[in-house]
């Protein structure tokens, strides 16, 4: 028969100092130890193969040592340790709750409590799975657990903590122990494999601490399986093999898909995915822990946050240096709303694959929001007068020009221009002046003192952007598109001309002007500033209907009774 024992039990800790990553707890109980504080009774709570029966073992033999060490470890010499190393120790009492919950067996343990040790100070009543006992066991036990005999400690241990009732809650000083981290589990996984006189590769071991998820003891089965499975030589292939787990690479290939704008390679890598029978939600899950690690490797305060292997970390830094935050982000968020309507999803491969191209599509989504938020640098204007370089007379094709007409100074008298809906009974005094200043400002009537500050063509165009958006909010699309189709005309140096397609825009644009003039007045603080239109009448010039409103005004110039009937009826023309 062979001799081969699993790691887990072959490499089980002995000492506190031996148990991985709960160095706290650890430390705790050694100094109970040391000044002679220990409780009664004790409660181990965590997740499983994090180390509490293991732990519980090591605070039953080392209190019961005749010569602990110095740091107040078990000599592993006496009688008592000898005699709990091979299993034979009378004063370590282990009891599976999962199998022992009833109220007979509680009364079983009370009887052996009384029964003092006859080898060492202390007898230890470990209960593994403590919240499968049932209600009346519970009860049963709560006398004996707050007031044993002198010798007896109890040390209670679950994965369950919120089962357990509260009056033995009361009663245990609770240590609750966390997840074991992933550098933690591939260092113990590399020193195992130095004394089994394995070879592997950081990154196998590393991706077999992921797959454990926090537990030692999965994490020792996984890789006493890839062991049996290729041999002396754990490679991070094998890992990936076996484990049937994504490859890192795959990942990178998609973002370099997604930063070239390459739809079909990024659809033609998902069907490999899919063909080697990978699950899709996985995809969009791991894809998404991707790019969470390109995110944390763009700042150096948050690179210790990456749990990977030294070669694939630096591949997350490299290619996180190519990506805007604002980029990984967007795709965060992409993924995050396919990973919620997978399961909903009738077509889930559709989903992903949508996934896919809006990722690629990225850039040029951004691109043509880009108007919208790019700042403007600022250039002065020359201190030459613009008017200089204007011609006096205009050319004899040169389109007519409809300037907003200027109204002589007079003094501002019960000036009335709508502006939002509230009444001047709900405004403020600040926001009454506010509200003169704006009314002011969107007419053409020119107060005295008012500022006239210089400004640079490139403000302008700034606020045009601003303007433009602004009244595509209101619904205004036709407004919207003919102010970004073209670039505002600089006439004079306060004087700039909108370039317009027809006479529809021309009619759908006048009643707006005056509130276009009042804007760029109030943000550039200058009121000299004017607004106007120019028709173009190219008929060369090919025209984009952009809108439906576009649609309808192509055709009404064709026939202007379409124009006229639904102007007389009102009516309201979708598309």
């Amino acid at each position: 028969m062979s001799d081969f024992v699993v790691s887990a039990r072959k490499y089980r800790p002995q000492t506190f100092d031996t148990v991985v990553g709960q160095k706290s707890i650890t430390n705790t109980l050694k100094n109970a130890i040391k000044i002679d504080h220990l409780a009664q009774a004790f409660l181990f709570c965590g997740s499983r193969g994090v180390g509490k029966t293991t732990t519980a073992r090591i605070l039953a033999k080392t209190i019961n040592c005749f010569n602990r060490t110095e740091a107040v470890e078990a000599c592993d010499q006496c009688d008592s340790c000898l005699s709990f190393n091979s299993g034979a120790s009378l004063n370590v009492y282990e009891l599976d709750a999962a199998s022992n919950n009833s109220v007979e067996d509680i009364r079983n343990l009370i009887d052996q409590v009384r029964i003092a040790p006859q080898l060492g100070d202390y007898k230890v009543y470990i209960i593994d799975e403590v919240h499968m006992l049932s209600s009346s066991a519970f009860n049963a036990f709560l006398k004996t657990l707050e007031e044993p005999p002198k010798h007896a400690i109890f040390i209670l241990a679950t994965t369950e903590k919120h089962k357990i009732i509260p009056t033995i809650l009361s009663r245990c000083q609770i240590f609750d122990f966390s997840r074991i981290k992933v550098k933690d589990i591939a260092d113990h996984l590399a020193s195992i494999a130095t004394k089994e006189g394995i070879t592997a590769d950081p990154e196998a071991l590393h991706l077999i601490a992921q797959k454990a998820d926090g537990a030692l003891r999965d994490a020792l089965s996984i890789f006493d399986q890839i062991v049996t499975f290729t041999g002396n030589n754990l490679t991070y292939k094998s890992v990936i093999e076996n484990l049937n787990i994504l490859d890192y690479d795959y990942y990178f290939r998609i973002v370099e898909s997604m930063q070239k704008e390459d739809i079909p390679s990024a659809l033609l890598l998902l069907n490999d995915i899919y063909e080697k029978g990978f699950d899709g939600h996985n995809f969009i899950v791991g894809l998404a822990d991707h790019f969470r690690n390109l995110l944390v490797c763009k700042d150096v305060r948050t690179a210790s946050l990456l749990e990977v292997g030294e070669n694939i970390e630096q591949k997350y830094i490299d290619q996180s240096k190519q990506l805007d935050a604002h980029i990984i982000l967007r795709s965060l968020a992409i993924l995050s709303k396919s990973d919620v309507d997978y399961k909903s999803s009738k077509n889930q491969r559709l989903l992903v694959e949508m996934a896919m191209m809006q990722l690629c599509s990225l850039n040029q989504e951004l691109e043509k929001k880009k108007w919208l938020t790019d700042p403007v640098d600022i250039i002065p204007f020359p201190s030459q007068n613009l008017r200089d370089n204007v011609p006096a007379t205009p050319k004899p094709n040169a389109p007519i020009v409809r300037q907003a007409p200027l109204v002589e100074h007079v003094e501002p008298k019960n000036v009335s221009v709508p502006i939002g809906k509230l009444s001047s009974s709900t405004l403020s005094i600040k926001q009454l002046m506010e509200k003169k200043e704006e009314e002011q400002a969107a007419s053409n009537i020119m107060p005295e003192n008012m500022p006239m500050n210089s400004f640079s063509y490139d403000q302008v165009k700034m606020l045009w952007r601003r303007f433009a958006f602004e009244m595509k909010e209101r619904g205004m699309e036709t407004f919207y598109n003919a102010m970004v189709k073209r670039e505002p005309i600089q006439k004079t140096e306060t004087h700039f001309v909108m370039d317009v397609d027809n006479q529809i825009q021309v009619d759908y644009i006048t009643p707006h002007l005056q509130e276009m003039t009042g804007f760029f007045r109030k943000e550039l603080k200058n009121y000299s500033f004017e607004v106007s239109f120019s028709l173009n009448e190219n008929p060369e010039q090919e025209v984009k209907y952009l809108t439906g409103k576009d649609k309808f005004a192509a055709l009404a110039r064709k026939n202007p009774n379409l124009h006229t009937l639904k102007t007389t009826f009102n009516l309201d023309i979708e598309f």
